[in-house]
C-alpha cells in the first residue's frame, strides 16, 4: 500500500498532485512561520528597528536557504527518477551521496555566511539605528546552518521517493518549538532579536532529529551507519548537474531580492520595513503554487524515470492549470486583507501600513499569476533534469529585467520606491514566455539522468 501511494507513475493525474502538493503545502505553510512569527513577536516588541534587521537578516538568510534547497533538489530529482526507474540500489547510493554532500556544504556556507554577514549589510546601507540588531540575528543564523542543510536534504529524499505527508509532520513540531520559544525568548527573557534567531535555529535542529528518529523507526531504506555516507561519483555528478543550477537560479533571485532591500533602505526605515512585511506576506501567498510546483517536479522526476513522456506533459499542464486557479483565490484575498494583514505587523506604524498596502497591491496582482506560469515550467524542467533552462529563466527574471527596471524606475525616472515595486511586478514576464517555448518543444524528451536499465538484484518493482 505505501509504495502504491508513493508511486506517481500511475493513476488520476490531477489526484496524485493535489494528494502529493497538499502536504507540501502545509510544510511550506508550517516552515514560514519561523520569519513570519520572528517579524510578528519583534514589531511588536522590540519596533520597527527590529523589522528592518530582520527584513534585511532575512534576505541573506534566503540566499542561504536557497543554496541549500537547490542542492538538495538534485537529491530529490536523482531520486524520483530512480524511483520511476525501480531501482532501489540507485536510491540507496543517492541518499548516502546527499547526505554527505549536505555536511560538506553546510561547513562552507556557514564559513561564508560568517564572514560576508557585516560586509553584506554595509553594502545594503541598511539603516543604522538597525545594524547593530541585524548583525546580532544573522550571526546566530548562520551558526544553524547544518541544520538547515540536513532537514532539507532529508525532505529532499523523502519528496523524491514520492512522500509528502512526512516532511510535513517534521516541520510542524519544529514550528511549535519556534512558537514557543519565540514568545518566551524576545519578551520575558528580553533577548529581543537575538532571542528569535536562537529559536529559529534550535527549532530547526529539533526538526533534523525528529525526522532522522522518524525514518529510523520505519526502516527506511537507508540506515545511517557511518559507512552508508559514502560520495558515489556517478551519483554525486548528476545531483550536482542539477543541484547547482537550481541553486544558481534560487540565489540569483534572492540576491536580486537583496540589492532590491538595498534600493529600499535609502528611501528610510519605514519603507525597509513595509516593504520587508509585504515580501513576507508576498511569500505566504506563494506557498500554494510552491506546493504544486515542488509535486510537479517530483511527477516529472519518476515518469522521466519511467519513460513516460505523455504523462510528464499531463502532469505540468494540469499543474499549470492548479497554479492559476490557487494563485487566482490567494491574490483576491490578499488584495481584500491586505491592510489587516500588514496591521498584524506593526499596529502602531501609520507609515509602514500605508507603504506596506501600497507594496501588495503592485507586486501581489495580476503579475502573480504570470509568476504562477513561470514557477511551474521551471519546475517541470527541474524535474525534468534540465535545470539549467530553470538557471537562465532566473538569469533573465533578476538580471535582465528585475534589477535594471527597478533602479531606473526608481533613481532615472525619479519614481522612487514605487518604481522598485513595479520592476519587481514585471519581472517574471519573459521568463513565463521562455519556460513555455521549451515546455513547447520536444529536445527534453530525451534527458536522461539515469541507466533504465538496472540490474535486476537492485531493483523493486512498484506497485501498479
Amino acid at each position: 500500500m505505501e509504495n502504491k501511494e508513493q508511486n506517481l507513475t500511475v493513476g488520476s493525474v490531477p489526484q496524485k498532485l493535489i494528494r502529493f502538493a497538499f502536504p507540501l503545502f502545509g510544510a511550506n505553510l508550517l516552515q514560514s512561520l519561523y520569519s513570519i512569527i520572528d517579524m510578528l513577536v519583534v514589531g511588536r516588541i522590540v519596533g520597527k528597528n527590529g523589522l528592518a534587521a530582520i527584513s534585511n537578516a532575512s534576505m541573506i538568510g534566503f540566499i542561504i536557504n536557497s543554496i541549500c534547497i537547490g542542492v538538495t533538489m538534485g537529491g530529490t530529482v536523482l531520486a524520483a527518477q530512480y524511483k520511476g526507474a525501480e531501482d532501489e540500489q540507485g536510491q540507496k547510493e543517492t541518499i548516502g551521496t546527499l547526505f554527505s554532500l549536505s555536511f560538506l556544504a553546510a561547513i562552507l556556507v556557514t564559513a561564508a555566511g560568517l564572514l560576508l554577514y557585516a560586509p553584506l549589510f554595509s553594502l545594503l546601507h541598511v539603516p543604522a539605528e538597525a545594524m547593530k540588531d541585524a548583525c546580532s540575528y544573522m550571526e546566530i543564523i548562520c551558526m544553524g546552518t547544518i541544520f538547515v542543510f540536513g532537514y532539507n536534504a532529508v525532505c529532499s529524499l523523502m519528496k523524491g521517493l514520492g512522500d509528502s505527508k512526512s516532511p510535513l509532520f517534521f516541520v510542524a513540531a519544529a514550528a511549535l518549538v519556534n512558537i514557543v520559544l519565540d514568545l518566551l525568548l524576545v519578551g520575558p527573557l528580553g533577548m529581543g532579536t537575538k532571542g528569535a534567531a536562537y529559536a529559529t535555529i534550535f527549532s530547526q535542529g529539533v526538526s533534523l532529529i525528529i525526522s532522522v528518529v522518524h525514518l529510523k523507526r520505519k526502516r527506511f531504506l537507508f540506515d545511517f551507519k557511518l559507512k552508508s555516507f559514502v560520495i558515489r561519483k556517478d551519483k554525486l555528478l548528476i545531483i550536482l548537474k542539477v543541484g547547482l543550477p537550481t541553486a544558481v537560479q534560487m540565489a540569483v533571485v534572492n540576491i536580486s531580492y537583496l540589492i532590491i532591500t538595498g534600493m529600499l533602505n535609502t528611501f528610510g526605515v519605514s519603507v525597509a520595513a513595509a516593504s520587508g512585511i509585504g515580501l513576507k506576506i508576498n511569500t505566504f501567498a506563494g506557498m500554494p503554487c510552491w506546493a504544486v510546483g515542488q509535486a510537479v517536479t517530483t511527477m516529472v522526476g519518476q515518469n522521466m524515470g519511467a519513460q513516460n513522456i505523455e504523462r510528464v506533459k499531463k502532469t505540468t499542464q494540469i499543474g499549470l492549470l492548479i497554479n492559476v486557479c490557487v494563485t487566482v483565490i490567494a491574490v483576491v484575498l490578499v488584495q481584500i486583507f491586505s491592510e489587516n494583514m500588514i496591521l498584524l505587523f506593526d499596529p502602531a506604524g501609520t507609515e509602514v501600513i500605508r507603504e506596506g498596502v501600497m507594496y501588495l497591491r503592485i507586486c501581489c496582482s495580476v503579475n502573480s499569476l504570470v509568476y504562477a506560469v513561470m514557477y511551474t515550467f521551471d519546475s517541470f524542467a527541474i524535474g525534468a533534469g534540465a535545470a539549467n533552462v530553470a538557471m537562465c529563466n532566473a538569469l533573465l527574471d533578476a538580471v535582465v529585467v528585475r534589477l535594471p527596471v527597478c533602479w531606473l524606475l526608481a533613481f532615472p525616472l525619479q519614481i522612487g520606491f514605487t518604481g522598485i515595486y513595479i520592476g519587481q511586478a514585471i519581472s517574471p514576464v519573459l521568463p513565463a514566455i521562455a519556460g513555455l517555448v521549451y515546455f513547447a518543444g520536444k529536445k527534453w524528451y530525451s534527458n536522461k539522468l539515469i541507466s533504465n536499465n538496472p540490474q535486476s538484484s537492485n531493483s523493486v518493482k512498484s506497485v501498479k
